[in-house]
């Protein structure tokens, strides 16, 4: 045989390889229809082999549910999470470096995304949190998508995490075919979650009113919280009372500072991170994986000498608390209840541990090392 015919053939081996491989996996694909968070249904073929994120920070479900490889189906994703959470981002770069080539969008409530780069990486799916759900409609992004066979499915841990998290998880694990993984995630949530609520519907205990300072030091303003939902429901969850509640009608909003003169709150709990991209050198604190405490707690202090402060029973207790501000936007929602739980009610959980919570979280579900520096206090000596 010659040479020319033996590459021929070799050629054609190989191609007959890859079309049997394609036919392989598209027969693997099943369609499925979905319900997601917005109440659409969604038929799309899973599990997905291509998935853009339309915000980085989903990488946090993905790395519970693929902790081997978070990002082996991630073809694009929206570049945030390096600059909203830089410490876990360097964490997961270390260990995947690879996801520093993924493409990076703009975002879709800024209307900088293009539908023409996603659409060139022929994803599956476009996972969406839900609060950009009105801007992608506003700017037919959601026809576009349609039109070009891209399904869009959105989901949500940050509008109403309490409610929303833990459908979110079993919708994407329906779509990556990690249902039996979700539901073990689900399982260990619950019980994290039942070890403050039951005691406090057992033990029924006087609650505290509290002040949550969102992005406390972000910008010179004051202040930013939360209403009935996401860090509000935390605070009712932990056996407190949230100053902003009847005040602030949704989840984000602002208060004043003589509305936080006038509650006086008997604590104040910051959120925080490090916002070094956003604010250089700015005033937040900067609590998170492997932070300088000591810098953080002097941050912390001289937050209480702003004019909302003045006079408030929390700074004259030394009740003034900061943790890790990306509890608001990640299905972790139960380590900061356990926290908020320590720190309203230290007497009725002695024997909580979320350090311990925050520990076995990273041992059972997640990729990257637990390393500690979530949440400071001025009590802490």
């Amino acid at each position: 045989m010659g040479l020319k015919m033996l590459n021929s053939l070799r050629v054609k081996c190989l191609l007959g390889t890859i079309v049997m491989f394609s036919s392989c996996a598209a027969a693997m694909a099943d369609a499925i229809t979905i319900t997601d968070i917005a109440g659409r249904e969604v038929t799309l073929d899973a599990p997905a082999e291509r998935v853009i994120l339309g915000e980085g920070r989903q990488i946090y479900l993905l790395g519970l549910l693929e902790p081997q490889d978070p990002f082996a189906h991630v073809v694009g994703w929206r570049e945030d999470f390096s600059q909203a959470d830089p410490d876990n981002y360097a964490r997961y770069a270390e260990r995947f470096p690879e996801m520093e080539t993924i493409p990076t969008f703009g975002g879709f409530k800024d209307g900088t995304f293009d539908v023409e780069q996603a659409a060139s990486l022929n994803p599956d799916v476009v996972l969406m949190n839900l609060e950009a759900k009105a801007a992608t409609e506003d700017a037919a992004y959601d026809d576009k998508l349609a039109q070009l066979g891209i399904p869009i499915v959105y989901v949500d841990f940050r509008e109403d995490p309490l409610e929303n998290t833990i459908p979110s998880m079993r919708i994407i694990g329906q779509i990556m075919d990690d249902e039996e993984r979700a539901e073990a995630f689900i399982e260990f949530a619950e019980a994290q979650l039942a070890r403050v609520t039951d005691v406090i519907a057992d033990q029924d205990p006087e609650r505290p009113s509290v002040f949550i300072d969102r992005a406390g030091g972000y910008t010179d303003e004051c202040c930013m919280s939360f209403g009935p939902a996401n860090f509000g429901e935390y605070v009712t969850l932990a056996g407190g009372i949230n100053i902003a509640e009847g005040i602030i009608p949704n989840s984000f909003g602002n208060l004043n500072p003589e509305q936080i003169i006038a509650a006086n709150p008997d604590h104040v709990v910051v959120t925080g991170g490090n916002w070094d991209a956003y604010v250089p050198g700015g005033n937040w604190v900067g609590v998170g994986p492997g932070a300088d405490m000591q810098r953080a707690r002097a941050k912390l202090e001289a937050l209480t000498e702003r004019t909302a402060m003045t006079g408030i029973e929390a700074v004259e207790t030394g009740n003034v608390h900061a943790i890790w501000h990306q509890f608001y936007n990640s299905p972790y929602f139960f380590v900061a209840i356990q926290q908020l739980a320590k720190w309203l009610h230290p007497e009725l959980f002695e024997d909580l541990d979320p350090e311990a919570t925050m520990e076995e979280l990273h041992e059972r579900f997640l990729p990257v090392d637990y390393a500690p520096g979530y949440w400071i206090s001025l009590h802490d000596d």
